[in-house]
């Protein structure tokens, strides 16, 4: 199965390569990047001592073209861009990039009409499991329990809340009859008041090297149940991309996340 990825100078996109050329079932087809990076023209493995005669394209849709399947862990105006090459060539891709709004979303459910998508704000399986973990405890803290998201990421993230955060936060609403739009709570400032038991409160760091770390506090009347996840390395995000490409070969159309992908 040929790969192609794109952010290819990345931290993510040098992550997604060397899990990729480590893998003995999968090709890396092309490596993109944007116009005017440094790294045009340069071996996609050079960085971390493993050459792999792939050079670093600024053509991405020559890369697309190539490719059985494209990941992308980009900002959300480039994949958008990548995501309509991905309907004009009818190939597959993985979604990994958080911070769409409403519209970026409509244009993803618009594009799996023609092409399978893998959308998916957390691509570690880890992560995924302890949605499932998350989902559980909520249904069965239904009652009397106070609910508070906190997550840490490294300083040169630009969204916040982060994807995973939002995606717990919506798992929790759905799970206790919540309209999550309206329950959700991001950060307080001065005089706020006794908290409202309807909502979930988002809190989030950033700083250093940091991966990525979630935490969701169910918190009770003399008790507190936490349920946490930390990031040590993006291979674990970098896994479940390729994992999640490898799901959609075959596939005609359609959005999917990583829950249908671990089955």
């Amino acid at each position: 199965m040929k790969i192609s990825i794109v952010g290819a100078s990345g931290r993510m996109g040098k992550t997604l390569i060397e899990t990729l050329l480590d893998d003995g079932g999968l090709l890396l087809a092309a490596a993109v990047d944007q116009p005017g990076s440094p790294d045009i023209g340069k071996d996609a493995g050079e960085s971390f001592g493993k050459p792999c005669g792939v050079r670093i394209t600024d053509d991405a849709d020559a890369g697309i073209e190539k490719a059985d399947c494209l990941i992308d862990f980009t900002r959300p105006e480039g994949t958008l861009k990548h995501l309509e090459r991905c309907v004009f060539h009818r190939k597959p891709i993985v979604i990994g990039t958080t911070g769409f709004d409403e519209n970026g979303k409509r244009k993803i459910a618009d594009a799996a009409r023609h092409i399978p998508i893998v959308f998916a704000p957390n691509m570690s399986i880890g992560v995924n499991a302890t949605l499932k973990l998350i989902d559980v405890a909520a249904r069965i803290l239904s009652d009397g329990y106070d609910v508070e998201i906190i997550e840490a990421h490294h300083k040169h993230k630009v969204d916040a809340p982060s994807g995973t955060a939002i995606r717990m936060g919506e798992i929790v609403a759905l799970a206790l009859g919540l309209d999550f739009t309206e329950s959700a709570l991001y950060g307080r400032e001065g005089v706020v008041g006794e908290r409202n038991p309807k909502t979930i409160g988002f809190s989030a760091v950033r700083g250093g090297d940091i991966v990525g770390d979630h935490t969701v506090m169910f918190c009770g009347e003399g008790e507190r149940i936490e349920i946490t996840h930390r990031s040590a390395s993006r291979k674990t995000y970098a896994l479940g991309a390729l994992r999640a490409a490898r799901f959609l070969s075959g596939k005609e159309n359609g959005v999917f996340d990583m829950q249908d992908v671990l089955g």
